[in-house]
């Protein structure tokens, strides 16, 4: 899996390369700046998953994100920031970013973050969704018009998890059951929250004192 960091601050893009390099199947290549990954996707490079970083030079707020969108070369595009901003969050992901990291994630989030990204899955922090009053991949209804969900003891652990943030595998692990059986539950759980992905799900079960 390739992944592209395009982030000004050198202390921070290196610390994340060489975090994310101790993992295994990532390859990381950086960029200090837009007019970089603009240059390695005109060269025809192509990657799994850009990290963008919102402030560095020739972003113009949302303007870079756009710019990069609207190639047919960009693939999966994240956004991450040294400021929690949820407008800025919502906006990016309804434009059609992946997602948005915050750059003070826990560095095992983070890699769960870009895991679930490249699996084609949206991720927004959850505390910048609850600011709001939309999801920002389709809008939730009020958690007073949801019906009372109970879940059984196997699927409130692995909400549970999905909220902490871990992968499939992870739960799988932890729970000591197949991965194929927490899939299973995953897709269960997404039906009887009425979510779509693990974002909303983790965002209605914390509004509704699931987990």
């Amino acid at each position: 899996m390739r992944l592209l960091i395009a982030d000004d601050h050198e202390l921070l893009r290196d610390t994340l390369r060489s975090f994310l390099q101790q993992q295994d199947g990532l390859e990381i290549c950086t960029v200090g700046d837009l007019d970089g990954a603009l240059e390695l996707l005109d060269a025809g490079e192509s990657y799994d998953l850009i990290l963008l970083d919102y402030t560095m030079p020739g972003m113009n707020g949302l303007d870079g994100l756009r710019h990069l969108l609207d190639r047919p070369d960009t693939g999966p595009v994240a956004l991450i920031s040294g400021i929690a901003e949820t407008e800025v969050a919502l906006q990016a992901v309804q434009m059609g970013a992946q997602g948005f990291l915050q750059k003070t994630m826990p560095a095992q989030s983070l890699l769960n973050a870009i895991r679930f990204m490249t699996l084609g899955e949206r991720f927004v922090p959850v505390e910048l969704i609850l600011s709001h009053i939309s999801d920002p991949v389709q809008p939730q209804k009020p958690v007073t018009d949801r019906p009372d969900v109970t879940l059984t003891p196997r699927e409130t652990e692995v909400l549970a998890a999905l909220c902490r943030g871990q992968t499939n595998k992870e739960i799988a692990r932890a729970l000591s059951l197949s991965e194929p059986t927490i899939k299973l539950h995953v897709k269960t759980l997404y039906r009887r929250l009425g979510a779509t992905n693990r974002t909303q799900a983790a965002m209605i079960a914390r509004n509704m004192g699931l987990s």
